[in-house]
């Protein structure tokens, strides 16, 4: 199946759409993370640290279960195995209303983290697919497509789940302050139990949608035949690229930034006094920002300029930004942390197909070892939780998201390189070493 030219032929334009409704769908549970902090630390009655647990146990599901879904996608292939991620996060996202209902913390987070790890499955997939379904040279452009969808369904997310779930929470958190212990128990146990309904109903479409990609007329990709160099010798193992190992660090720290940015978003605005019926919604400001960010990236990338060069601008946009809400305070500095997601939009789109070039049999195990990276989603955000409890909120959020783009910048300019041109070099001597015998 040759797929060298998938951004033009219109046969792939039906693959392209479903793996653009499977970007919808892990968009809007992965974009939950944000509200659901908010959530968690009133339905379980908890302080700041405890309730960063919620993208905590979720992203480290990443970080555990990526190289296993490999081995899983190497036995499955890509489309049974994505089907198999749906059906795991219907799993996850089951237990995670049951056990909420009930107010058990652990078991909340366990449901969290089981939704993870059918997404660490799925992500595995779905990623290196979109990537190889054409050229690598212009996997950033198709991955914006995706990301589109992904962040539309950001968008949505916190604010389906505000009107569902948290409409009036904050005049119930001062209800429950001024409570006795049996009205704050009653008053959390329903509050609580309001998540059930639409998770189950998450968990139900989930499964069906797993049942849909399996019939799909999704084709197999060969992943060693589609992301091969000219230099892969295809022996040796992945300790051989070592573009791939700073491309996942660079994964860590960027999704660190992106999720201090969407889901942190809230706790930061809080931390102003802003109230909770506002701060709830700050997600969707951050996601808006991303989305404009895949649109002028999909127009721009690559007519105008490569994804390595865009890359580096958004890293030094970042910065920027970030100053920028250190600078100022209260909805300006609000403002900036959600202008972050423009800056974020296109690093993922960039950072990944760059990550993962020129792996050819090793691409599966490559992307999981990308896919890893996600985990830095768990450890950015509770390092801020924590440290905000000793040091000033601002002075945390700019100690930690500066130097995240300043290497994200460093893999822009050289990091993705390094490995490559020895091994380039290497093949065509070893080329013109045959043609001279």
């Amino acid at each position: 199946m040759s797929v060298s030219n998938a951004n033009v032929q219109p046969r792939y334009l039906g693959s392209i759409a479903i793996i653009g409704a499977l970007f919808f769908v892990f968009g809007f549970v992965t974009w939950l993370n944000g509200p659901l902090i908010a959530f968690a630390q009133l339905a379980f009655d908890l302080d700041e640290v405890g309730a960063f647990l919620v993208p905590m146990a979720f992203y480290l599901s990443y970080f555990f279960l990526a190289v296993p879904s490999s081995a899983i996608l190497r036995r499955t292939g890509m489309k049974r195995g994505m089907a198999l991620g749906l059906l795991v996060m219907a799993i996850g996202a089951a237990v995670f209303g049951e056990f909420t209902t009930q107010r058990w913390y652990p078991g909340a987070l366990g449901g969290l983290f089981v939704i993870g790890a059918g997404l660490a499955v799925l992500q595995t997939a779905v990623n290196p697919y979109i990537s190889i379904l054409g050229p690598i040279e212009g996997a950033a452009q198709r991955i914006a497509v995706m990301g589109i969808c992904n962040k539309i369904a950001g968008i949505l997310a916190p604010i389906v789940l505000g009107t569902m779930v948290l409409h009036g929470m904050g005049d119930l958190a001062e209800q429950v302050k001024a409570a006795d212990p049996a009205t704050k128990a009653q008053l959390l146990n329903t509050f609580a139990s309001s998540i059930h309904g639409p998770y189950l109903l998450m968990a139900g479409l989930l499964a069906l949608l797993a049942v849909g990609v399996l019939f799909s007329p999704l084709p197999e990709l060969r992943a060693a035949e589609a992301n091969r160099s000219a230099s892969d010798g295809d022996s040796g193992s992945l300790l051989r690229y070592p573009h791939l190992w700073l491309g996942a660090l660079c994964i860590f720290v960027y999704v660190g930034v992106e999720v201090m940015a969407g889901d942190a978003i809230g706790t930061y605005g809080h931390s102003f006094g802003l109230p909770l019926d506002k701060t709830k919604f700050f997600t969707s400001l951050t996601l808006g920002g991303m989305l404009v960010g895949y649109v002028v990236g999909l127009i721009v990338i690559p007519r105008f300029i490569s994804q390595e060069r865009y890359l580096s601008l958004s890293a030094v946009l970042g910065v920027v930004l970030t100053i920028g809400a250190f600078a100022t305070h209260g909805y300006v500095s609000v403002g900036f942390v959600a202008a972050l997601g423009f800056a974020n939009a296109m690093m993922w789109p960039a950072i990944f197909p760059l990550g993962i070039r020129g792996l050819g049999r090793h691409t599966e195990v490559g992307s999981a070892v990308m896919i890893m990276g996600i985990a830095g989603g768990a450890v950015v955000p509770q390092l801020y939780a924590v440290l905000k409890q000793h040091l000033d909120f601002q002075l945390v959020f700019l100690l930690l998201m500066v130097p995240c783009y300043l290497y994200i910048l460093y893999f822009a300019q050289a990091g993705h390189k390094v490995g490559l041109r020895d091994r380039r070099g290497a093949a065509a001597g070893a080329v013109a070493a045959s043609s001279s015998n």
